[in-house]
């Protein structure tokens, strides 16, 4: 399967686990989560802290999500990446989108490995508003770019 047809076949689910969405309303994420809602998706926001998100109640943990989801983006550090592999794994999860704009952003070696040895699906970073529809122009352009310089997965 290309990368392209995993991003395609996360993006068909409509309701996914959201980790690692921040409590601040003008991150980043938020903003991401925000753009989810509004294409009709249900992103479940999962934060140790938060109560609720964007009017969403948040889950504490994966395994707290209910209805269980089959997808969770990661918009964490790196850091924790692995740990969260283990725990989509054992929620059920099957496909993981690991989120990255600039620089590494929640991908890691470690957490790739552990997603091929527990058969889950993985998009190891990229941005999602790249493959949104009528996305903003930069969005656009910067997928544009990615696929001319070939460094756009296929």
């Amino acid at each position: 399967m290309t990368q392209l047809e995993t991003v395609r076949e996360f993006l068909a689910q409509k309701r996914f686990a959201f980790v690692g969405v921040s409590r601040q309303p003008k991150d980043f994420s938020r903003s991401l989560f925000r753009e989810f809602q509004a294409r009709g998706y249900e992103p479940v926001p999962v934060h140790p802290e938060a109560v609720e998100i964007e009017g969403v109640r948040c889950a504490h943990r994966l395994e707290d999500v209910d209805p269980p989801v089959e997808a969770a983006l990661l918009m964490t550090s790196p850091t924790v990446s692995n740990v969260l592999v283990r725990e989509c794994a054992e929620a059920g999860i099957k496909k993981i989108w690991f989120y990255r704009g600039g620089g590494q952003g929640a991908v890691s070696a470690e957490a790739l490995e552990s997603c091929g040895a527990h058969g889950i699906a993985a998009v190891p970073g990229e941005c999602p508003f790249m493959f949104f529809e009528s996305a903003a122009w930069f969005h656009r352009l910067h997928g544009a770019i990615r696929k001319i310089t070939g460094t756009y997965p296929r």
